[in-house]
């Protein structure tokens, strides 16, 4: 079972799913493959990034990494996750 952290809301999930299997998407692309609305992508984008569990590789584009894939894959455990600066 994935070990979400406190910080983390459902759709963080769906989120790390999507950037696995369609790879880099930016928000609007998120929302499009049935995702959350772009707004609200955007917004768990950056939380996510602040925990290493995804990067922002261009403006508004995201992609998953090691750590994402590995929480995906329970692996890792995002509660011990600390903010990157």
């Amino acid at each position: 079972m994935r070990e979400p952290a406190e910080w983390m809301v459902p759709t963080d999930d769906r989120i790390l799913e999507l950037l696995r299997s369609e790879g880099n998407l930016t928000p609007d692309a998120i929302d499009s493959f049935g995702g959350p609305s772009p707004d609200h992508a955007s917004r768990r984008c950056r939380k996510l990034s602040q925990y290493g569990l995804v990067e922002q590789i261009g403006r508004g584009l995201y992609r998953i990494t090691d750590e994402g894939r590995a929480y995906l894959d329970e692996e890792l455990d995002a509660g011990e996750l600390e903010p990157v600066e």
